[in-house]
């Protein structure tokens, strides 16, 4: 004889949690497009940047204006209108202000501690450094573009009184532009990553400015092929002996176009990729 089946009543579980909402690349967007401009630092740096790097490329091109009469033959045959609208030092300004905006924009976020606020509400710490990446990356294109495109404006307006002036579609002008552009962007990068790296204001701002402009600009091209080939890696230097002209000189010393762009692809992938590295792995 089989002992009776006793049935208990079952439990009400109660309603189900609520899944948690998930987070929408571009709500992370807006977040960081907010979190850039609320720095004060951000419209100081870039609107007085944009300012004197137009006016510099004005003051050059009225200099060479002046001075052109005096110019001897073989100066005025291999004079290159283009590397008047954005010079040397121009760049390296361009280069200087773009890198510290990038390790401002997360070496203020540790200061602050509002980098726990922002994990603490993203678990997903590598969606948070693709959406400030990508801020970073869209608003530096358009200033390093406006730049580009400014600058050469007023230059060859200048320079064309002369009869030297240049137009967007002449040969080898797209891409003199593209890489002024492509300045700003890789600078603000790296400097991200250095920012990620260091956690430091004036340490990432002086390493990515030793590292982007400091280090290429002491270097002197033609001495030794292995120095040339470690100096190629570095983005201005690739822009000043290559990038700038509209007929880069072919020089087995120099860098060529095709290893310019592949140094100017390399450093914000790498600078970013460190940066998720970093974040993801370090306590806030």
């Amino acid at each position: 004889m089989t002992a009776p089946t006793v049935l208990r009543p079952l439990r009400d579980p109660g309603p189900e949690p609520a899944a948690e909402p998930r987070v929408r690349f571009r709500d992370l967007f807006a977040a960081e497009w907010t979190k850039l401009w609320s720095l004060p630092s951000t419209r100081r740096l870039l609107g007085i940047g944009l300012l004197a790097l137009i006016g510099f490329a004005l003051l050059e091109s009225i200099r060479t204006y002046q001075n052109w009469p005096h110019f001897l033959p073989r100066d005025r045959a291999h004079y290159d209108p283009a590397r008047q609208a954005l010079s040397g030092p121009g760049a390296a300004l361009l280069m200087i202000g773009t890198s510290s905006v990038g390790a401002l924009t997360i070496v203020g976020e540790y200061a602050t501690g509002l980098i726990r606020t922002t994990l603490t509400a993203v678990p997903g710490r590598h969606l948070v450094v693709a959406a400030k990446a990508a801020v970073l990356a869209a608003v530096m294109l358009a200033v390093g573009t406006v730049v580009s495109l400014g600058t050469f404006a007023v230059s060859q307006a200048v320079l064309s009184g002369r009869g030297i002036g240049l137009s967007v579609g002449d040969p080898g002008v797209p891409r003199v532009l593209l890489a002024n552009a492509l300045l700003a962007p890789v600078a603000a990068l790296t400097g991200l990553g250095i920012g990620a790296l260091l956690r430091h204001t004036a340490g990432a701002v002086v390493t990515a400015c030793a590292a982007l402009v400091i280090v290429p600009g002491f270097f002197t091209p033609n001495v030794h092929q292995w120095v040339d080939d470690v100096y190629g890696l570095f983005p201005f230097y690739d822009w000043r002996n290559c990038l700038s002209a509209r007929e880069p000189i072919v020089d087995p010393h120099l860098p060529s176009v095709t290893g310019s762009w592949l140094a100017f692809a390399l450093w914000p992938l790498i600078a970013v990729l460190v940066t998720v590295l970093v974040v993801r792995r370090r306590d806030v």
